[in-house]
């Protein structure tokens, strides 16, 4: 009986030491978020659509909005009207709307894209890759870079005309 009790307080001091250590390491990590003013972080990823990768550098010299989305989320749908509005609105200026779907299934993304008629550029990060560089904290999310790489605004959550608007205007200006 003495033996069973101490293998079970034992066991749960090695339960709470790796608590505390996953703890630890949730507090105390590098936590990297894209910030105004810096560069926006590149990078590469395959295309919804079609054959090929697209990168983040290609679009340099171009005003770039850039909405992480999932087929999944209930307000990715209700602003695609307003991206594609401003797709449609502002690509003749040199602004590019670009879709980042992340942690998603592609087949589920392409449903989502034909389901609500997205013509603007896709691209597909299934693993959440890119999530981590820019530090999303859930989506949707909108990045706004302004012509010379830099960011220069950011929504997180749905963003609404007025927002798009002004975060176009300073990625232009930019």
């Amino acid at each position: 009986m003495r033996v069973k009790t101490v293998a079970q307080v034992a066991g749960l001091a090695v339960v709470v030491g790796l608590l505390a250590l996953l703890v630890w390491k949730l507090v105390n990590q590098d936590q990297k978020q894209a910030r105004r003013n810096e560069p926006a972080p590149n990078f590469t990823l395959p295309r919804l659509h079609g054959n090929g990768d697209l990168s983040l550098a290609s679009l340099k010299g171009k005003a770039v909005v850039l909405n992480f989305w999932a087929s999944w989320c209930a307000p990715c749908r209700d602003e695609v009207p307003v991206l594609e509005d401003a797709w449609d609105r502002y690509r003749k200026n040199g602004v590019v709307v670009l879709g980042v779907d992340q942690q998603d299934l592609r087949g589920d993304a392409r449903a989502f894209a034909r389901k609500y008629g997205v013509t603007y550029p896709l691209v597909h990060d299934g693993p959440g890759r890119v999530v981590a560089i820019y530090g999303l904290t859930g989506v949707p999310e909108t990045f706004f870079v302004g012509r010379n790489g830099k960011l220069v605004d950011h929504v997180a959550g749905q963003v609404n005309a007025e927002q798009l608007a002004e975060g176009i205007k300073a990625a232009m200006r930019s």
